[in-house]
């Protein structure tokens, strides 16, 4: 009525290819979390490094000279970890008359990070200008 020793011993417990498929199914799914995390982790570095040289592009251009202090040109110079950039320039409008009492001027902003990515903002301001 018992079983018999070899039958037992042969279904006590996994052999040895069941314990190694179930061990690289359990690697393949760690690496892939893995993978998933490293990705993540550098998508959210790279989204803090834009907001930072945001927050740098911001703080310049609230520190620009008055618009009647601006000249055209280019300054530059180098913040914490930024290098920046401003470009002023006369906007040209073919249809801009010299009697205007304002010019447009463009202004070009680019931060760049020591890692090399760059931000540019482009905005325009109005400059008084002096009729004869």
């Amino acid at each position: 009525m018992g079983r018999s020793p070899s039958a037992s011993a042969s279904q006590a417990g996994f052999t040895l290819i069941e314990a190694l498929v179930a061990l690289s199914i359990i690697a393949l799914a760690l690496s892939s979390i893995g993978a998933l995390m490293a990705t993540s982790t550098r998508g959210s570095r790279s989204l803090e490094e834009r907001l930072v040289r945001l927050q740098e592009a911001r703080a310049l251009l609230t520190r620009l000279p008055d618009r009647d202090e601006l000249a055209a040109g280019q300054i530059s110079g180098q913040t914490h970890r930024h290098a920046w950039r401003i470009e002023v320039s006369p906007l040209v409008d073919g249809h801009a008359a010299k009697e205007q009492l304002w010019q447009p001027q463009q202004i070009t902003l680019t931060v760049r990070s020591s890692s090399g990515a760059a931000m540019n903002i482009n905005t325009i301001r109005l400059q008084h200008r002096d009729l004869p």
